[in-house]
């Protein structure tokens, strides 16, 4: 029981940590959604990201121990929608850092995030990312957004 209790505290300041380290840095991402049309069904949906000097976004291929939170992006469930690759475009740099097991592969700066998908007429893409965002210091908390493109 005291072991359950002291986990669960524990568990509990680790969160607020990171809710109060986002507080006090802001949210150093700023995100923009464009659709790009290639054909009569086969679009991208384009996530770009702009990260304030001195933070980064973990690759898609973190490499490392295991334990990197890589960005996610899930589209809801959506039967005109297949969903096929996701690329990455962005300026990565890999190294190795203290407290990480192997190198690891980061981004910063401006970063493209490309997801192919084929569509059967018009329909809503919704769906979310997840992402977690680190400077030289510290990791904030994975942080969820929501998006949405019409395909007309």
């Amino acid at each position: 029981m005291i072991t359950t209790l002291r986990n669960l505290a524990f568990s509990t300041a680790l969160s607020l940590a990171g809710v109060m380290g986002y507080a006090q840095t802001g949210d150093p991402t700023t995100w923009k959604y464009e659709l790009k049309k290639k054909s009569a069904t086969e679009y991208q949906l384009i996530y770009h990201l702009n990260l304030k000097s001195g933070w980064h976004i973990w690759s898609l291929h973190p490499g490392g121990d295991g334990f990197q939170i890589v960005p996610e992006f899930r589209i809801d469930k959506n039967d005109k929608v297949q969903v096929k690759g996701l690329k990455e475009n962005g300026k990565a740099t890999t190294t190795l850092m203290d407290g990480v097991d192997g190198k690891v592969t980061y981004l910063s700066g401006q970063i493209d995030y490309v997801q192919d998908v084929v569509v059967k007429g018009p329909t809503k893409i919704t769906g979310k990312h997840t992402y977690q965002v680190c400077d030289d210091k510290q990791c904030l908390a994975p942080v969820d957004k929501s998006f949405e493109f019409v395909i007309k």
